[in-house]
């Protein structure tokens, strides 16, 4: 079988050099190089030599994650196999999965689940195939992700409306916003307010715009859908979809 040129991305300076030298006692892997930051793996893949397969931690140092660096690295080499590995629980990691648009060769697992050259070695195998594999634990928590943000305020915006919506959020005027984005009508803003308004359902329940200017501020900092009652409790939706009383956050 044909030796898998390998680049390893892996900020932990202890793990890098162990990944390098298990992985090729397996007699399948080649390590043409191993780097601790996104922006290195990218630079090399595009001065040197493209790899077969890219074995990925999600968490580096630099500024981009593992995913973002997939993303820049598949942009000039498509559908470049790469096998993502983390013992990161964070949201974000699982938002930029999601968002990544990533459909084949690659896998996704926790690093504590696959850590040995052994058990790597199948992933990054059925990744140059064109396989692909999310650990199942990953796949929940991606849903999870998924569900929460389908549920989010903003999610209910267009982008205008989301970028005045965090302006609100901040505590500024109309006039303030209308500056910020440009607008030579302040009554652009009020529009756009009562959009806001009209998606999360503060119209029907406050009639005063202060109010509902206030309420849609709140919802806005606090990522989560709220309504009120008439003496002015707050409620909001938990994991089943039920409308409980809310006491902050």
């Amino acid at each position: 079988m044909k030796t898998i040129r390998l680049l390893i991305v892996e900020d932990n300076p202890n793990l890098r050099p162990a990944l390098v030298s298990g992985l090729e006692d397996t007699g399948r892997i080649e390590v043409l190089a191993a780097f601790p930051s996104g922006e290195e793996a990218l630079d090399y893949c595009l001065q040197t030599v493209a790899p077969d397969a890219i074995l990925m931690d999600v968490q580096l140092a630099g500024e981009q994650n593992g995913i973002q660096t997939a993303v820049e690295i598949r942009r000039e080499f498509p559908r470049m196999p790469v096998v993502f590995y983390s013992i990161q629980d964070d949201d974000r990691y699982y938002r930029d999965f999601r968002r990544s648009g990533i459909l084949s060769h690659y896998a996704y697992v926790r690093k504590s689940n696959y850590l040995l050259p052994r058990m790597i070695l199948p992933l990054i195998e059925d990744a140059v195939s064109g396989r692909s594999m999310i650990d199942p634990e990953i796949e929940a928590r991606v849903q999870e992700v998924r569900a929460k943000d389908e549920q989010s305020p903003m999610s209910m915006l267009e982008p205008n409306e989301q970028a005045v919506a965090r302006m609100l959020a901040q505590g500024m005027t109309n006039e303030q916003i209308a500056r910020v984005l440009g607008f030579k009508d302040k009554r652009t803003i009020s529009r756009t307010n009562g959009q806001i308004y009209a998606a999360w359902g503060l119209n029907a329940t406050a009639t005063d715009e202060k109010v509902a200017r206030t309420r849609a501020a709140i919802i806005a900092q606090i990522g989560r859908l709220l309504q009120w009652d008439e003496e002015g409790n707050p409620y909001a939706l938990d994991e089943r979809g039920e409308w409980q009383p809310w006491e902050g956050e």
